[in-house]
C-alpha cells in the first residue's frame, strides 16, 4: 500500500511542494501503523510495524528513515554532536537533516551535487570550494560507490577535515576485493555489476579501509552492534569511523 500511495503521489505533486509537505502527509499515514512494539529512533514515533521496502529495509512510515538513517542517528547523538561543531552532511536523507538544522549549538551544513536531496549547498566531493581544516565532523553516506575519482574525494575529505576530526563513512559492502571497472558505463550494465544504475564500483571493508589509510586517515570498522531490536536496525551493518590525525 504504501508503495502504491507514494508512487501515485510522486506523479502528481511537485518535488519541491512535496518535501515541504511530507512531514504533514506521513503523520497522517502513519496513524495505521501506530503501536508499541517498534520505536523510530529518529522522530521518536512508536509503531506496530515498519514499512519493508523493495530492497527489504525497513522504513519508519512517520518520518521515512531507513534502517541505516536510524543507526546513524544513535551513533550521532551518543558520540558525535559536540556543542559548537560544524558539520557537513553530504546528500543527507531528509529526516535527519531536518532533525540536526533544529539543534542549536551546532553549524549543521548538507551539500548535494544532484539535486535529489535537500542541500545548502552543491559542492562536488572531488573539488570542495571550501578552506582546508575546517569541519569537525564530515558525514557521508552512501557516496563514494557513486564517485569515479574516488582517491580524490578522499583526499579532498581529508583537506577539509580540521586534525583530529572525524568522518563516518559507509557504502555497500562484498565479500573479497573492491570490484570495480571503468569499462562499465550503462546503467543496464551498472545495475547488474554494481548493484544500482548509478553505482561505479562495489567496495570490501578491507578494500574501502585500505583506501582511506593510503590517503592518511586512521581508520576504525564499526560492526557488531548490539541495539535495542525495537528500533528496527540491521545487526549486520558496517560503518567505518575515520580520524585525521591530530599532527596532519
Amino acid at each position: 500500500m504504501y508503495l502504491e500511495i507514494k508512487n501515485s503521489i510522486t506523479k502528481i505533486v511537485p518535488r519541491k511542494l512535496l518535501f515541504q509537505q511530507e512531514e504533514t502527509l506521513r503523520k497522517l499515514f502513519s496513524i495505521f501503523y501506530s503501536g508499541r512494539t517498534y520505536q523510530c529512533s529518529v522522530c521518536n514515533k512508536n509503531l506496530n510495524r515498519f514499512i519493508t521496502t523493495i530492497h527489504h529495509d525497513r522504513l519508519c512510515p512517520n518520518c521515512g528513515s531507513l534502517e541505516r538513517n536510524r543507526r546513524l542517528w544513535l551513533l550521532l547523538e551518543r558520540e558525535f554532536l559536540v556543542p559548537n561543531s560544524t558539520i557537513l552532511d553530504f546528500s543527507p536523507s531528509r529526516c535527519l537533516y531536518r532533525k540536526l538544522k533544529k539543534i542549536k549549538d551546532i553549524n549543521y551544513q548538507s551539500t548535494d551535487l544532484s539535486g535529489d536531496f535537500i542541500a545548502d549547498f552543491q559542492y562536488d566531493i572531488t573539488d570542495i570550494k571550501i578552506e582546508d581544516n575546517t569541519f569537525d565532523l564530515v558525514i557521508c553516506y552512501h557516496i563514494l560507490e557513486h564517485i569515479p575519482n574516488d582517491l580524490q574525494a578522499i583526499k579532498e575529505l581529508y583537506r577539509i577535515l580540521k586534525p583530529g576530526a572525524k568522518a563516518l563513512v559507509q557504502t555497500p559492502f562484498k565479500e573479497g576485493a573492491i570490484y570495480e571497472n571503468a569499462s562499465i558505463t550503462s546503467e543496464k550494465d551498472r545495475l547488474e555489476h554494481f548493484g544500482q544504475e548509478d553505482h561505479v564500483r562495489i567496495y570490501s571493508v578491507a578494500g574501502l579501509k585500505q583506501r582511506l589509510e593510503n590517503c592518511g586517515f586512521l581508520v576504525e570498522v564499526r560492526q557488531n552492534f548490539n541495539d535495542n531490536p525495537k528500533f528496527g536496525l540491521n545487526k549486520d551493518e558496517i560503518i567505518l569511523i575515520i580520524t585525521k590525525p591530530s599532527n596532519s
